[in-house]
């Protein structure tokens, strides 16, 4: 494994979900990842990418806008409306991007936005600060406070 991966304190491999509706980019993204060291899974739309997000339960999505059946835009309401996959962070990978199409997806709750075409190491920075952030998200959330370990 790619030191470059965020573990997840259970010392499994950090799920990464890519829903993107063109099979040559959806392949070249999960490559990529896989070879940072992140476990994979891919959805060619939005649909087949709400299941997949409620049963695999990723620790992030990443979601291009423009897809059939269901957009990424359908999707990310979807899951924000879901309390499983609520908390997921979601980055999305379009390249639908004028400022109304980026202040929409932030309305809808889209963590970070990248737009196409976009560098390797654009996607893994963005991959890796949401990832970082969400641990440490979790980590607060499940870790008493020194007041509360003092018991005042």
């Amino acid at each position: 494994m790619n030191s470059s991966a965020i573990p997840k304190p259970s010392g499994a491999m950090t799920k990464i979900l890519v829903v993107e509706d063109e099979a040559n980019i959806r392949e070249k993204l999960i490559t990529v990842l896989g070879f940072e060291g992140f476990e994979t899974l891919g959805a060619a739309d939005g649909r087949v990418g709400v299941e997949l997000a409620r049963s695999e339960h990723p620790d992030l999505i990443v979601c291009d806008i423009m897809m059939p059946d269901l957009n990424g835009y359908g999707a990310l309401r979807e899951l924000r409306a879901d309390p499983s996959t609520a908390a997921i962070p979601i980055i999305f990978l379009t390249a639908a991007a004028s400022r109304a199409d980026m202040r929409k997806g932030m309305e809808l709750g889209a963590d970070d936005y990248i737009t196409k075409p976009y560098t390797v190491e654009e996607l893994l920075t963005a991959v890796r600060t949401r990832l970082g952030r969400q641990q440490t998200i979790q980590t607060t959330a499940t870790t008493p406070s020194d007041v509360n370990a003092s018991g005042t």
